[in-house]
């Protein structure tokens, strides 16, 4: 059987672990030669003994890819340029860029330190620029290249994570505008928001937040059924591998969602419903948005959070201040 990354040559971020250890092993099952990237950190960024990339690596060669280890942060400027040349230098070239490098520092905004935001953007946001920056050189005097990144549905907004789902919509901004400044470079930059059971995601803490976004009714029973299932890395990895291939050359700038058995792409700024007002100057009175916003512009979007009226905001408060008193 052919196979669709013959010849490629990439590097994968993150890659000793969950989904990009599963990356790794795809492109190389593919055909593609891998420098697998991590420094063997723990969950938040805490050194360890550990040595993953040398671990995959082995993996890979054992079953007759080509890899090599790279064990520096991308959140280091000039290591992670470093990382880009190691690529270079080993197999002439840079055709893939994936990046899901990351760690987790989770608290409450008002519990959270300076440190853990920092590091948080510095791995995630700044780590994807840092590869981009130095791979995308190499891929425009060669005119062509593929970048993944890894962003998250945490975009969106999640609990106990700002830090996280700021740098997550940083790297759809920064995946975007790599598309929009590069394509006529031949080169094309995707951001996949995956779903999948990692060291990363599957906690106690995760599990509960979920049913209770059921039960609050921010999450349809399907989204809530499809949670249960065992959703391995593995999953994830065909989509990345497709999106390296020369044949996915039309998509670009795209947000898609990934997991066991469901990819969709997602609306990252694009308009959606609208309101429209043709007379008076197109001024809209409060009055005119109390009864049209609810059914026009709001019909069927999801809530981000449960709804409070404003006589149970004050009775809340009111409860609180009573038990502190």
């Amino acid at each position: 059987m052919a196979k669709h990354l013959e010849g490629k040559a990439a590097v994968v971020t993150g890659a000793g672990r969950g989904i990009g250890r599963a990356i790794a092993l795809k492109l190389a099952e593919e055909g593609a030669s891998v420098i697998v990237v991590d420094p063997g950190v723990g969950r938040g960024g805490q050194a360890t003994d550990e040595d993953p990339a040398g671990e995959v690596v082995a993996e890979i060669r054992k079953m007759g890819g080509k890899a090599e280890a790279n064990r520096d942060s991308v959140a280091d400027y000039l290591k992670a340029g470093l990382m880009i040349k190691q690529c270079v230098d080993t197999y002439g070239k840079i055709d893939i860029m994936v990046n899901v490098a990351g760690n987790l520092r989770e608290r409450m905004i008002w519990n959270m330190s300076e440190d853990d935001f920092d590091s948080v953007i510095s791995v995630h946001l700044k780590g994807n620029w840092n590869t981009c920056h130095h791979a995308i050189k190499y891929m425009r005097a060669a005119g062509h290249g593929r970048i993944i990144n890894f962003s998250s549905d945490a975009f969106k907004g999640s609990v106990g994570q700002c830090n996280y789902s700021a740098a997550k919509a940083g790297i759809i901004g920064l995946t975007r505008s790599i598309a929009k400044e590069a394509y006529k470079n031949g080169i094309t930059a995707n951001a996949i928001c995956p779903s999948a059971d990692t060291r990363m995601t599957l906690t106690p803490e995760v599990k509960e937040n979920r049913r209770r976004k059921f039960e609050a009714g921010l999450m349809t029973k399907e989204q809530y059924d499809l949670t249960l299932q065992n959703r391995g890395p593995e999953y994830i990895a065909p989509m990345v591998a497709f999106l390296a291939t020369d044949d996915a050359y039309y998509i670009n700038g795209q947000v898609i969602h990934v997991e066991r058995g469901r990819i969709n792409t997602e609306l990252f700024g694009d308009d959606s419903r609208f309101l429209h007002k043709w007379s008076d100057e197109g001024m809209f009175t409060i009055d005119e948005l109390i009864e049209s916003v609810p059914n026009a512009l709001m019909s069927g979007v999801m809530p981000v959070t449960p709804v409070v009226k404003p006589a149970d905001a004050v009775s809340s408060t009111a409860a609180k201040k009573e038990k502190t008193a």
